[in-house]
């Protein structure tokens, strides 16, 4: 199972510069902290290891390795936790995975057939990530393409001065809303006119289909409507058939980060995770970068922009398609001390369950 490489060197530069009882320790204080996410101290730890050490030994060690930027003191005289570069370090070139067990295998296959013979790529999609929220006791998400389903119908329905629900109804007879922005002093017969404007030329094809003739669309509205009802037309179809609205973010489980919160602090970092969760371009923008490679990718804290406040992270591996094309990526989003070794495998496997239902029933 490849994982992708992130600070692999610097993790070797580093590991290389550890004697055999400095990596004990440093192990050791990881474990407990994913294990509890408490502060281990150095009496607890000489009644952890095997090797004969006084406390005052192990806090020399300690000493070198806070020096190092692997763990740090979160309070004056307290014991130590890893920091986020000790916890990649941890991960590159200290972790060792094990593999997804008999019941949980059986669990995922036979839960992703199931619903991906009976339902749609976006019903076994919510499963997957349904289930992996499940097992992991985290967030599961997915990002992938949508599907492109050819189209009969656009409505306009005015909420309010400022906003309208774009209504789509496809050949298929799947409904999708969107709210979207209003031009200042557009008249209530404009949503009439852009309407059957845009159904007829969308009828039959798919909004991927219209994408090169927005500005086209838009030039040939101006013509025909008034300038507001233009600005509507064009502002309808650049919605629909932006780069934007081409990818779908399925997220499940987030009340599974309000389990075992700890203290106030824990409950600021999930109340800025559920902010960050929110903001979706974001999310599939750092979602979607395990698509550039094979392997699973995990992104610890702040090495990405959009978790560097609520201090979380994210597993996630690609899924294929029939033609072995990356149509997707899904993975799990929890805090930082998530239990990497068994989460790891678990996506990589979930990830290659997806890609051979989906070469097995081409969609």
């Amino acid at each position: 199972m490849p994982i992708h490489p992130s600070l692999t060197g610097v993790a070797n530069a580093q590991l290389s510069d550890l004697n055999q009882r400095s990596r004990d320790i440093f192990k050791r204080i990881v474990e407990s902290y994913l294990d509890s996410g408490e502060p281990v101290g150095s009496r607890h730890l000489s009644k952890l290891l095997q090797l004969s050490l006084s406390p005052a030994s192990i806090r020399n060690v300690m000493s070198d390795l806070e020096a190092a930027g692997l763990i740090y003191a979160p309070h004056t005289s307290a014991g130590r936790l890893p920091t986020e570069q000790g916890l990649r370090f941890f991960v590159d070139a200290m972790m060792e995975t094990g593999d997804v067990s008999q019941d949980d295998r059986t669990r995922i296959e036979s839960e992703i057939r199931a619903t991906g013979n009976a339902g749609s790529l976006e019903t076994m999609l919510t499963e997957a990530s349904q289930m992996l929220s499940g097992l992991t006791r985290s967030a599961g998400v997915v990002v992938t393409q949508k599907v492109t389903t050819t189209l009969r119908h656009i409505e306009f329905v005015r909420l309010d001065h400022g906003r309208a629900l774009t209504i789509l109804v496809g050949e298929d007879g799947s409904v999708e809303n969107r709210i979207i922005e209003l031009p200042a002093g557009l008249p209530a017969s404009a949503m009439m006119q852009a309407s059957n404007y845009l159904s007829e030329k969308i009828r039959g094809r798919t909004l991927i289909d219209l994408r090169s003739e927005i500005e086209e669309a838009r030039t040939s509205a101006e013509q025909q409507l008034d300038t507001l009802t233009a600005k509507l037309v064009s502002t309808g179809l650049a919605v629909w058939a932006g780069e934007d609205s081409s990818r779908q973010l399925i997220v499940r489980g987030q009340a599974h980060l309000l389990d075992d919160l700890t203290a106030m602090s824990d409950l600021e970092r999930i109340r800025l995770l559920f902010a960050d969760i929110e903001t979706q371009k974001e999310l599939i923008d750092l979602i979607g970068r395990a698509e550039t490679g094979d392997g699973v990718r995990i992104y610890i804290g702040s090495e990405n922009k959009l978790f560097s406040l609520s201090g979380s992270s994210v597993i996630a591996a690609p899924f294929r398609d029939g033609t072995q094309k990356i149509i997707g990526v899904l993975g799990v989003i929890g805090p930082t001390r998530l239990n990497y070794a068994r989460i790891v495998p678990m996506v990589d496997f979930t990830a290659r369950v997806i890609s051979k239902m989906l070469t097995q029933t081409p969609r």
